[in-house]
């Protein structure tokens, strides 16, 4: 285990576990390791959620690049009346992720959808929330071995301004949200003004905010309908 950890392979992979949102998760090579960063995403949808439905039977959900599955997991766990499409392109990643809604019995609750995006989402939703590739091709290189050499890189890139999966996703909202939904992203350091500017020319009637995460970071990018 230390030769391994010397040789930089991420803590979370050579136990098979991380903890994320004060949740357990497996955790393997085959997803992204969730980040404490990612807790204010799952904070700001679940604080939307109780405001904006407190009295609904059931809503809908869709977290899109679910990866293990740890922000829908966290997301069944915190809204019980809430049904939950989890989105993945990864085959391998959804494995994961249905390991980790097995293990927290939420077969029934959440619905795992391979598939591009927004694409596999069989209904509209209330609510989109996603964690999308951010870095820039230029930043690749800087990142840690940890990040680099054990990581998926699908999970990694996000083009030449880190934007390109968000850009995509955005084409396809309007025709999957449902009125007085909300769309929640994650976004990187510096990014807040072009995600701002291209979530206004897709979506022009949003109400959209920026969130900083406790760095000070301009992290979560809201848009309200």
């Amino acid at each position: 285990l230390i030769q391994r950890r010397l040789l930089h392979e991420p803590t979370a992979y050579i136990l098979k576990c991380c903890e994320f949102y004060g949740i357990e998760f497996y955790i393997d090579s085959r997803t992204f390791i969730p980040r404490p960063e990612t807790e204010l995403l799952v904070e700001k949808t679940v604080d939307f959620a109780r405001q904006r439905f407190p009295s609904r039977n059931q809503f809908i959900i869709a977290d899109i690049g679910t990866g293990s599955g740890a922000i829908a997991v966290s997301l069944a766990l915190a809204l019980p009346q809430a049904k939950i499409y989890a989105t993945d392109i990864s085959a391998s990643a959804l494995q994961v992720a249905d390991i980790n809604c097995r293990h927290h019995k939420l077969d029934s609750q959440v619905e795992l959808l391979q598939g591009d995006l927004l694409e596999p989402l069989p209904e509209p939703v209330d609510m989109i929330v996603a964690n999308l590739p951010y870095i820039k091709d230029s930043e690749l290189k800087t990142l840690s071995p940890e990040i680099i050499n054990f990581e998926p890189m699908i999970a990694l890139a996000g083009g030449e301004y880190g934007l390109d999966k968000v850009h995509q996703l955005l084409y396809h909202v309007a025709e999957k949200i449902r009125p007085e939904g909300c769309l929640l992203l994650e976004i990187g350091q510096e990014q807040d003004k072009a995600a701002t500017s291209l979530i206004s020319s897709y979506l022009p009637q949003a109400s959209i905010e920026i969130i900083p995460d406790m760095g000070g970071i301009n992290r979560v990018v809201k848009a309200a309908f």
